[in-house]
């Protein structure tokens, strides 16, 4: 079974430091103890992330202009186009507004309990994995294909996910081929 958010039904978390908020989509399998948790956050002004000590980040940016992330040893440049960051969200990287807010989408993934991923959606081209656990967010409006079943109508904004899509072929398609979308997973480690 496909669940859907709409990120426009979800209120808004300021940050503490006041550089922005965060829309929490999907906190999986449960908001107090996730293995799992994405989210699109609006990134007002420059700043530090905060540090996850135990647990892998992705990040994307979904609007505007894009972000310059510094850490210790690094610094990536990501803009709307570009393919998704993985990295440790120990090391909490000070994030620089190239030009004004942004959007971004997260994944967050317990180390100690499984491993995700995160890719640019190709349009029209089929996503297979062995995840169990599997969403797709889309910023523009599409049509998401889960194996034969009826076409599910995606509106801008949305999260469609399940925790039962292992070897599933999930296909997006929208109106002129192009979607700005993000496959996202997790496989869960056997406790």
């Amino acid at each position: 079974m496909i669940r859907i958010v709409r990120q426009g039904e979800v209120p808004p978390q300021p940050w503490r430091n006041s550089g922005g908020s965060t829309q929490e989509l999907l906190a999986w399998p449960a908001t107090a103890d996730w293995v799992l948790r994405i989210s699109v956050a609006s990134i007002a002004s420059n700043g530090p992330f905060s540090a996850y000590p135990g647990i892998e980040r992705w990040f994307a940016v979904v609007g505007g202009e894009g972000v310059v992330l510094r850490f210790a040893a690094r610094r990536a440049m990501l803009s709307a186009g570009s393919e998704p960051l993985r990295f440790d969200g120990a090391a909490a990287p000070q994030c620089e507004l190239l030009d004004g807010p942004t959007q971004d989408l997260n994944l967050m993934v317990r180390s100690d309990a499984g491993r995700g991923g995160m890719a640019l959606v190709a349009a029209g081209e089929d996503w297979l994995s062995s995840a169990a656990v599997r969403a797709v967010y889309t910023a523009e409006a599409a049509t998401l294909h889960v194996d034969d079943g009826k076409p599910i109508e995606l509106p801008a904004g949305t999260l469609a996910w399940s925790e039962h899509a292992a070897d599933q072929i999930w296909r997006l398609r929208s109106g002129d081929g192009t979607a700005r979308a993000w496959w996202l997973h997790v496989k869960v480690r056997a406790t």
